[in-house]
């Protein structure tokens, strides 16, 4: 039953709360079925095990049962504490969401989603339902409430967990999650996944729908969000995103040329406008404006698009926004919040991964089909007794090497006597990465670079007798410059006593022993010397933050890959200081330290996370937060394993479905190679780098310095090929992996997706001679591409068809 305009509609299961801006909440109280928040141990138990977010994280963060997006500026209903025994939460069990008719021209579905188990993240089909009978159904991905050593960042973040009896100093997480909705019928219904009976449960905290101003003409854009970044531009001023939607029926199209989109209002000085030049119905995209950051002050603004035609559309936003830099502050986790990975960082797509050490002595991480990480050797063959050693490193140990070797034994073998960092580098510039990360120190705490006072356990004394990472960061520096230079550092170390008060679970911090004789093993090159006069030595202030600032100003890394970063650490400080020097030296040539430093997801604290880092995992659908997938070349492992046969490495078809996969869904691929002892690289790793780069460098257009295509992530033809979408300002691309698309009776290739082509634009297989100018035409709601068959038979790994916007588009602003 529904009630006139101006009174509450009232609908089965869902309620229309408010009407804010174009956000449209849905009240989804009648669904609660677990209570996730509480205000004390063991009152509340999202996880059946009572580990639960604190209420008083939702008090500030959602004041009166209000959260806005900063990300989206999207507006939800979040109650939080809702009392002793009170439900504010949904576990996903087939729940059906009416709609209600008030809520015309829904644009995207927005959710706040958890998964209930820590490190685990859980997929479900999230079923659409339209008013002209048809469904859809879209991967519902939620990240986990709590994770720790890989720091999950939550769109909502509070300080602590609680548990059945305490406190968890771990952080507990929210993530929003989005989905954009077709505009030829309206939305009718939503139906959540069912996760009852899994290990691992989704959970829905809040839904809203973001609408179209009914007031609008059918092909004009609106304004969603206006955010204010702490990035800069080339030139130094401040970044301001602005999320641009076309929830109309017809493109948003400037001509030949582009369409300038600027920012004013009181106090606002637009710099750098943007361009753009095409924005197709149910499409979204986030663009950059440059403006004068350098004194913070509250605005009113607009967002100005200026056509070539001289037509300007000036579009209002009903918010304040806070501008200008502001300083990051160890102390003010909602100053670290801020920092997010640089434009570099986003647009790179590509890097390599080198693990190197003396676990390539050894080397040796057992057969494919019982494989571990061979980095891990010495953990796992004196772990052998915990039952966590497939591999049986043990037993290989003892047959290699004898009953009396330990670990620091292998150092003398450890000679990189047939490297030559220049050869790396040219092997990373012919595979077509734009960047790379080397692993300064992996859990053995063994360094490649130069430690000074902290330690003398490294490259320079022992093995090699050489400063690996300064003569690699040369050979970078000389022979490929444009290429960014990254550094991997393990913040624990397995068997460094010091470690030991911030050990967590079995990674304690003692001194190994031997497995088979019990002989407690040599840590070579420990120093423990104190940094403070009269004070007991630390590990963290004593060793682990000078060594990354080490990293950070004498080696100028462009990177910091932490890993396995415990809760207890002073990352924060050493952070913010980065981050504030880097701001003061932004527009300094030949600064001291890199200018546009970026920060990943294992650092100990989910504010310092830039990027998330999935291990040998990648998702199955577009993050609008930047990730990063890393993975060995080997099937499961990033040291050397000489147990892997070469027919198992990553060959190049499968290094350039997974590029393209993944930079289709907003990510980069950070792809491991482990080099031997004596520092040469496997050559099947080599071989198959190269024939990928081959690809990747024809094709890099279409990867590099692209987006994500807010419509669609992916499509799978009839005959079971993947298709992925990229785009860029001028041009969409449309990329078929592993088989070549196949032609019809007509000879056409068809792409049954909206794809925003118009009369005008030319098509052409990319990178493929006589691919110039195929004839192409619509067909239905997708696109259908006349081309050869011989033309096809030219290429390999992926066929990349490559939409140019022409000129002949009518200019709509």
């Amino acid at each position: 039953m529904a009630f006139t305009f101006g009174v509450v509609v009232f609908f089965w299961l869902s309620i229309l709360l408010v009407v804010n801006a174009e956000s449209l909440p849905l009240d989804l109280h009648a669904l609660f079925n677990n209570k996730g928040v509480g205000t004390r141990p063991g009152e509340a138990s999202f996880d059946n095990g009572h580990r639960a977010y604190p209420a008083s994280a939702f008090s500030t963060a959602a004041p009166n049962g209000s959260w806005i997006s900063p990300s989206t500026g999207i507006t939800y209903t979040l109650p939080g504490y809702t009392g002793p025994r009170k439900a504010d939460n949904i576990v996903c069990g087939g729940q059906r969401i009416t709609v209600p008719d008030t809520a015309t021209a829904p644009f995207s579905l927005s959710m706040l989603i958890a998964s209930d188990q820590t490190q685990q993240i859980v997929s479900g089909n999230l079923v659409l339902t339209y008013t002209d009978g048809h469904n859809k159904t879209v991967e519902m991905r939620a990240s986990p409430a709590w994770s720790s050593l890989t720091q999950s960042h939550g769109d909502i973040v509070t300080p602590y967990t609680w548990t059945a009896t305490g406190i968890d100093g771990n952080t507990s997480h929210i993530f929003e999650y989005t989905v954009g909705l077709e505009s030829a019928s309206p939305l009718a219904s939503i139906t959540l996944p069912d996760t009852r009976q899994s290990n691992t449960r989704i959970h829905v905290f809040a839904a809203t729908l973001w609408v179209a101003d009914a007031n609008k003409s059918d092909n004009q854009l609106s304004i969603q969000n206006v955010r204010p970044t702490q990035r800069w531009t080339d030139q130094g001023h401040q970044i301001v995103e602005v999320t641009l939607n076309n929830a109309g029926t017809e493109c948003f199209s400037s001509g030949q040329d582009t369409a300038t989109v600027l920012l004013t209002g009181n106090g606002v000085n637009t710099t750098e406008p943007c361009r753009i030049r095409r924005l197709c119905p149910g499409d979204q995209r986030r663009i950059n404006v440059g403006i004068d950051g350098e004194v913070p002050r509250d605005a009113n603004v607009a967002v100005i698009i200026q056509s070539v035609g001289g037509n300007t559309s000036t579009l209002t936003y009903n918010r304040t926004v806070h501008l200008g830099f502001l300083p990051y502050n160890a102390s003010d986790q909602a100053s670290l919040d801020r920092h997010e990975s640089p434009e570099w960082f986003d647009n790179a797509k590509y890097g390599i991964f080198i693990h190197w050490g003396p676990y390539a002595v050894p080397g040796y991480g057992g057969p494919p089909e019982h494989e571990t990480y061979a980095e891990w050797f010495w953990w796992y063959s004196t772990h052998h007794v915990d039952g966590v050693d497939p591999a049986d490193t043990y037993g290989y140990r003892q047959r290699t090497f004898g009953k009396k070797w330990a670990y620091d034994d292998g150092f003398a073998n450890f000679t990189a006597s047939r490297w030559d960092p220049r050869d790396w580098v040219d092997l990373f510039a012919d595979a077509g990465a734009t960047y790379f990360v080397f692993t300064t120190k992996h859990h053995d705490g063994f360094a490649l670079f130069d430690t000074g006072a902290t330690s003398d356990r490294n490259s320079l004394h022992y093995g090699p007798k050489r400063d690996v990472l300064k003569e690699l960061f040369d050979a970078a520096r000389e022979r490929h410059p444009w290429m960014k230079r990254g550094t991997y550092f393990s913040m624990p170390e397995w068997f460094n006593p010091d470690f030991g008060p911030y050990g967590f679970g079995r990674w304690l911090g003692m001194l190994a022993h031997n497995p088979f004789t019990g002989a407690v093993e040599p840590y070579t090159g420990r120093k423990a010397v104190s940094t403070v006069p009269g004070q007991k030595y630390d590990y963290v202030r004593d060793l682990q933050v000078p060594q990354m600032e080490t990293l950070a100003y004498t080696y100028k890394t462009d990177i910091m890959w932490c890993d396995c970063g415990p809760a207890t650490n002073a990352t924060a400080a050493f952070a913010a200081e980065w981050w504030n020097r880097a701001r003061e030296n932004r527009t300094v040539a030949n600064s001291s330290l890199s200018t546009t430093p970026v920060v990943n997801s294992r650092c100990g604290l989910p504010q310092l996370a830039d990027f998330e880092t999935p291990e040998y995992a990648t998702y199955s659908s577009a993050q609008r937060r930047k990730w990063e997938s890393n993975r060995g070349m080997d099937p499961f492992s990033y040291g050397y394993n000489r147990a892997t046969p070469a027919s198992s490495y990553m060959d190049a078809e499968s290094i350039v479905y997974e590029l393209v996969d993944i930079v289709a869904k907003n990510g980069n691929l950070l792809l491991d190679i482990g080099p031997k002892a004596d520092g040469t690289i496997v050559e099947a790793e080599a071989t198959n780098l190269r024939a990928a780069g081959t690809w990747i460098r024809a094709h890099g257009e279409a990867l590099f310095n692209t987006t994500y295509w807010f419509v669609q992530t992916e499509w799978k033809t009839l005959t079971g090929v993947d298709v992925r979408f990229t785009q860029t300002d001028d041009a969409f691309y449309v990329l078929f992996l592993k088989t070549a698309p196949q032609p019809g009776t007509d000879g056409s290739v068809e792409v049954d997706a909206p794809v925003p082509i118009q009369d005008g634009d030319k098509v052409s297989l990319l990178a493929v001679e006589g691919g110039d100018g195929l004839a192409w035409e619509r067909r239905g709601t997708g696109l259908a591409i006349k081309v050869a068959a011989d033309i096809l038979a030219k290429e390999q790994y992926a066929w990349v068809f490559k939409i140019t916007y022409g000129e002949k588009d009518t200019d709509t602003a």
